[in-house]
């Protein structure tokens, strides 16, 4: 006789169910982060032919105007990401993750600890929450196992993805904000703004903190709530096997050189760095938080890191580890910019952007704003490179119903990151360091972006500026 047909199935809640429906689903379907991108160019230049009747020609014209069109900001992306990263191998910040995985005593507290501090950490460089939250995933994991705690791992992955899908749009390295933030920016030069909006408007605003605290506690709950019952519970084993974390170099042998002593000075490399953090912290004295910027945010991450390892070899060894974790958006970022060349070149962005702003009244203005951001993500999965679509018309539109600038911004960068979850653009470096495939992470972010979404919509409509 089978004794495993008398075998009772864990009892599910409905959000649990949710959450089990959606991610096999997505196991099933849901393509590499590659191929997702190649989909969504013949979406949009689908889109762009029976909208605006645009012809093969004037779609592939465009498609190609585009290709190229954001590699000044992709390279600014790239050095957040990176220069955020390397400080997130420090051994000091390890050190801490190692702590912080001690914390939680069940499966829930887990993926509720990861999503707490990919999310603050996210608030201060998308780029360091999305590297920190991805090592604090995988330790959690590798501890869970190793002490029999049911966490399911997949899910505590998607909790260190939080940051990217909830919060940092509206945070000191927001890519809208950072960019109204600086003198001369393209908004400023086609006409649509005519001043620079500081960062005490969009970041330390009480507005944007308290959606931020909101947030937080919101995500938290709904995390607990999805987590399935310990029988369902999936361990880091399962999906990446045997993790050596081993990070020992063998010691060189070799006595070093002249070059070599030279290569390694902690005061050549200190003292230029010393010299890097005082010019960052000194615009912030002289210039107040209004002095933030991207520029400065890169360089700020670029001198700390620099300081916190004092070696240029060895900060220059990490640094070229962390650039393979932004090969992926390297490839992608010029696919996305050739849609938004196509989405811009056909008219088909207008077409998006002003159907849903023309219905727009001061009370509702937040919510169009974020659906049209979280609509616009799926296929310019890029804070900056949408904003610099459709931030014009998007703060026009609010300045006529008098809605702050940065209360814009924040409605914009709540959609931009909420369809994050949707899209594995950003997730990549995250996929990299976790093991795990998108197809395995993005059931439960999909499910979390579901969850999220009367949330957000109540928040928006109901907090004041």
């Amino acid at each position: 006789m089978n004794t495993d047909e008398y075998v009772e199935k864990p009892r599910l809640t409905p959000v649990q169910k949710l959450g089990e429906l959606i991610a096999d689903r997505a196991q099933r379907w849901m393509p590499s982060p590659f191929l997702f991108a190649i989909i969504l160019t013949y979406v949009a230049a689908s889109a762009a032919w029976i909208s605006e009747g645009a012809s093969i020609t004037e779609i592939t014209s465009s498609w190609y105007d585009g290709f190229w069109s954001l590699l000044q900001f992709a390279m600014q992306m790239v050095l957040i990401l990176v220069t955020a990263t390397v400080v997130a191998y420090h051994p000091w910040v390890k050190r801490l993750i190692l702590r912080l995985v001690q914390l939680p005593r069940s499966g829930p507290q887990a993926a509720m600890v990861v999503a707490t501090f990919a999310i603050v950490t996210s608030w201060f460089s998308w780029g360091l929450g999305l590297i920190f939250g991805a090592i604090l995933a995988r330790e959690m994991g590798k501890r869970a196992e190793k002490v029999g705690m049911a966490a399911h791992y997949p899910l505590v992955a998607v909790a260190g993805y939080l940051g990217l899908g909830l919060t940092w749009g509206w945070g000191m390295s927001s890519s809208p904000g950072l960019l109204q933030a600086t003198d001369g920016n393209v908004l400023m030069e086609l006409g649509f703004i005519d001043r620079v909006i500081p960062s005490t408007e969009w970041v330390f605003h009480p507005y944007p903190l308290l959606l931020t605290v909101l947030a937080l506690i919101y995500a938290c709950t709904a995390l607990y709530l999805l987590s399935p019952p310990k029988e369902s519970c999936r361990s880091i084993s399962q999906y990446v096997g045997r993790v050596d974390d081993s990070e020992s170099e063998a010691a060189s042998t070799e006595t070093p050189t002249p070059a070599d002593k030279i290569d390694n000075s902690k005061i050549l490399g200190g003292a230029i760095a010393l010299t890097g953090v005082v010019v960052f912290a000194n615009a912030f004295i002289t210039q107040g938080l209004g002095a933030l910027d991207l520029n400065v945010l890169n360089f700020g991450f670029l001198m700390i890191g620099l300081l916190l390892y004092t070696s240029p070899t060895n900060y220059q060894k990490e640094f070229y580890k962390a650039v393979t974790g932004a090969a992926g958006i390297i490839m992608l970022y010029p696919f996305y910019a050739g849609i938004i060349g196509m989405m811009t070149g056909t008219g088909l962005v207008d077409t998006i952007s002003s159907s849903l702003l023309a219905a727009a009244t001061p009370d509702t203005f937040p919510v169009i704003a974020w659906i049209t951001a979280g609509i616009l993500n799926v296929f310019v999965p890029s804070g900056g490179g949408e904003w610099a679509i459709v931030g014009g018309p998007m703060l026009l539109a609010g300045a006529e119903l008098g809605i702050p600038p940065g209360q814009t911004i924040a409605a914009y960068a709540a959609g931009d990151a909420h369809t994050n979850l949707l899209n594995p653009f950003w997730a990549i470096p995250l996929l990299a360091i976790t093991g795990l495939r998108a197809r395995d992470l993005f059931g439960y972010a999909i499910t979390l972006m579901v969850l999220l979404t009367p949330f957000l919509a109540t928040a928006l409509y109901l907090l004041p500026y």
